[in-house]
């Protein structure tokens, strides 16, 4: 039972009435720990009954300003009127009738739109599925069938997903591989971001190692998001192009937490103005539902019926959530992430010249993080982890990533109002960690 109705607006600033967790957020934890796997991560004890916008309310009536977007997954905020309505029509005519085995007009609508704005000259051919990790595994399965070779190439601080072909490219934290092999073979992995890992891998690697004709695909991120929200050297990704282009491999560009407008483009990738052979995407394509999609170049879409499939992918109520998303990113929303970005960047700089524990902002659009570091100047992931929970007690939901990073991930319809509120919260913490 919701605390505040539906149909009640939740205020656009944090508002606490409870102590944190609350009496009924203690009882849900409580219920869940006797129930659910203990390898979900839960960084802090929230319990979520409500959001609306870049707000979440709790089970006890608290309400937050939300930076993480659900991991960078409401792109269009919480519950945004139009996505709910088209959800709740389209639920009333058609839950699911699988689109492996027949045809339904809103995934060929969805396709029709993502192909048009790929950044390939001739479009896109469209696989459908539920998730990023999936998108991921289609992928590889789709190089190696194509170029007949077998080899990968990831990069190191990388999040593909936790499933074993996505797994096997992941190189994030070691307990997200530790105890789990063997696992998919043929992936080398390489640093990420600089000039240096590629002359390794042209000079040495394909040299010693690493046959460059075996090698089928390089996949990488655009902006790596758990590594740390990395933003790669000036020229990293278009010389990856050259590279694969000089040896007949494939270039995979994983946008499953930087695409879909949160760097104030539809795919980070056109930063750079580089076309990969293909872009895996998921989060917020469908905001909040589960969808996840392969684009391809369509000549590189040649496996046959029943090589490839899913059940769910592609779900109608999805793709018209996945539709609607679209339109508002194109009208509107992408324009607000790279306006409230700068914001953000900006107001986050200045709390870098008055606290030097946090480092100069790093990212583009929405997808934005700063360092902590100790005295020493080394990264300090513990007073990271007490800033993340201080924000949470002050109605603030913040994540972590890298090694000692806090991202800031937040729906794109996030005002100027808001951004000041979080980064005053912020000033606030970072002034009593140093008194």
């Amino acid at each position: 039972m919701l605390s505040t109705p539906i149909n009640i607006h939740l205020p656009r600033h944090p508002h606490l009435v409870t102590s944190l967790p609350g009496p009924r957020a203690q009882a849900i934890i409580e219920r869940d720990r006797a129930v659910t796997s203990p390898s979900y991560t839960r960084d802090y004890p929230l319990v979520v009954a409500r959001g609306e916008g870049c707000m979440i309310e709790d089970v006890d009536g608290n309400v937050f300003l939300d930076m993480t977007a659900g991991i960078a997954v409401t792109n269009t905020g919480h519950a945004h009127p139009e996505v709910v309505a088209a959800i709740q029509t389209q639920s009333a005519r058609l839950l699911h009738m699988s689109g492996t085995d027949f045809y339904y007009e809103p995934m060929v609508e969805l396709a029709e739109k993502l192909a048009a704005r790929a950044p390939f000259p001739q479009g896109a051919k469209i696989f459908f599925t539920n998730s990023g990790a999936e998108s991921n595994e289609g992928a590889i399965k789709l190089a190696r069938y194509y170029t007949k070779r077998s080899a990968i190439v990831a990069c190191l601080g990388a999040f593909h997903g936790r499933t074993y072909g996505a797994m096997s490219l992941t190189a994030s934290k070691v307990v997200q591989r530790a105890s789990f092999g063997p696992l998919v073979p043929g992936v080398t992995h390489i640093p990420y971001g600089t000039h240096a890992s590629l002359d390794y891998l042209e000079k040495q690697l394909f040299n010693t190692t690493l046959p460059p004709q075996e090698v089928a695909a390089i996949v990488v991120e655009a902006i790596q998001g758990e590594g740390g929200y990395i933003v790669p050297e000036d020229g990293f990704l278009q010389r990856i192009r050259q590279i694969c282009d000089r040896y007949g491999i494939l270039m995979i560009v994983d946008e499953v937490q930087s695409g879909m407008g949160r760097t104030g483009r539809l795919f980070a990738i056109e930063h750079w103005g580089v076309m990969p052979d293909m872009i895996t995407t998921a989060k917020g394509i469908a905001s909040g539902l589960p969808l996840g999609a392969i684009l391809a170049k369509p000549e590189l879409m040649t496996w046959p019926p029943g090589a490839h499939a899913t059940t769910f992918g592609g779900n109608p109520v999805a793709c018209v959530a996945g539709i609607t998303t679209m339109r508002l990113l194109e009208n509107g929303l992408m324009a607000n992430a790279s306006s409230m970005g700068e914001l953000l960047q900006a107001g986050l700089q200045n709390l870098h010249q008055r606290f030097p524990v946090m480092s100069s902002p790093r990212g583009k659009g929405l997808m934005v993080a700063v360092d902590l570091i100790d005295i020493a100047g080394n990264l300090d992931h513990k007073l990271r982890d007490r800033i993340i929970q201080q924000a949470f007690l002050r109605g603030l939901l913040l994540l972590g990533c890298g090694k000692a990073a806090i991202r800031f991930c937040p729906p794109l319809v996030i005002d100027s109002n808001q951004i000041q509120i979080a980064l005053q919260i912020l000033s606030e913490i970072l002034l009593e960690s140093r008194a």
